[in-house]
């Protein structure tokens, strides 16, 4: 079913981020485009997509009197880029390659995919004006690898540009964000959500795709991912497992330790922790303005008015929070090592249990 959505690179269109495009339009016509650009926003509303659509744009030769960035799909700018194979841009990309257990260990770019770059730049376009780089999820780059990525930004080349895709512009070097025209990127509107999850996953019925935007807030990406991992019927799993709060059935979470415990069920353990975590916040964040989160799946109002009343008794939004960030800490702990993810999770559902009884 994911394939249904294209990958960024392959995206022809973009949804929800005109004012972004119309930015860099009027940079391009005042003849100020600047040479490095820091994309962000957070993951899955479009800032690859976008990335990989200015480079096209440019590399097409930046059509005058255009309104938008786009390029249409049977341009030979637009094959060739998707293929890998134009002489004038550079895709740098975490977990580029390799098999899945590679790719599940693999959490950074390692600075030789960022010694790349240097070279590629002092390069003389091979077929226009403009030789294009793209750093998606520049983050994730080693202390090295950003220190190589700075030299670049403080000396670039002519008709050169980097693109930096981020979803944590904190994590990178202040001297890195100095150096970039900040492009932030919003959470795309429910609606644009919506029309995207009828075009590309059309097999939903309308109920699924209702709570399915109300999960992704504004992420598509994120929309996709749960899509394909099952994630609606994991939140209605991890709500079953609440059902007669305050007291939470363990028998259930057992079952659900042997489910998405072992190691091969990577992509479902990540799921249902983060919106275990998820949840919790959300609930908190209501709480703290007195309102009552939407219900996304049938059945949740419930849980939620149990989970508000039990805390009322047992000490309130503050003990929450508390609760949600260790637990958050406690799946970020067991993502980090070898804990038994089986015991992680009771552990877990035990401190819920208890902050909930006084």
């Amino acid at each position: 079913m994911s394939g249904a959505f294209p990958v960024p690179r392959a995206n022809p269109r973009l949804l929800g981020h005109e004012a972004a495009e119309a930015a860099f339009l009027d940079a391009l016509r005042a003849g100020r485009l600047p040479h490095a650009w820091l994309i962000t926003g957070p993951p899955g509303i479009g800032k690859a997509t976008f990335a990989h659509r200015v480079a096209r744009f440019l590399l097409a030769g930046a059509p005058r009197g255009a309104h938008s960035l786009e390029i249409p799909a049977d341009h030979p700018t637009f094959r060739r880029a998707v293929a890998g194979g134009h002489a004038d841009l550079l895709t740098i990309e975490r977990n580029a390659g390799g098999d899945e257990e590679k790719k599940r260990r693999s959490r950074e770019i390692p600075v030789e995919q960022i010694r790349r770059i240097e070279p590629f730049l002092r390069l003389t376009a091979a077929e226009g004006n403009w030789r294009v780089v793209i750093v998606d999820e520049a983050e994730a780059m080693n202390r090295n690898g950003a220190n190589a990525l700075l030299k670049i930004l403080e000396e670039p080349p002519a008709h050169a540009i980097l693109l930096l895709s981020c979803g944590n512009p904190g994590a990178l070097l202040p001297t890195i964000r100095s150096r970039c025209r900040l492009l932030a990127l919003e959470p795309l509107p429910d609606a644009t959500v919506d029309r995207l999850l009828a075009e590309h996953a059309p097999e939903l019925d309308p109920e699924e795709r209702a709570s399915l935007v109300r999960l992704a807030e504004g992420s598509i990406g994120r929309a996709a991912s749960l899509i394909e991992d099952g994630g609606l019927g994991l939140y209605r799993d991890m709500l079953g497992l609440l059902d007669d709060f305050p007291r939470v059935d363990f028998r259930a979470v057992h079952r659900m330790g042997d489910r998405i415990g072992p190691v091969a069920a990577e992509s479902s353990w990540r799921l249902f922790t983060g919106l275990l975590v998820w949840w919790m916040e959300r609930l908190a964040r209501a709480a703290a303005r007195g309102t009552a989160p939407a219900e996304i799946v049938a059945g949740e109002e419930a849980v939620m008015q149990q989970v508000v009343g039990a805390l009322g008794r047992a000490g309130g939004l503050d003990r929450w929070v508390e609760l949600w960030d260790n637990t958050r800490r406690l799946f970020a702990q067991a993502d980090g090592s070898n804990l038994d993810r089986k015991q992680v999770l009771l552990q877990a559902f035990i401190g819920i249990e208890r902050a909930c009884n006084g």
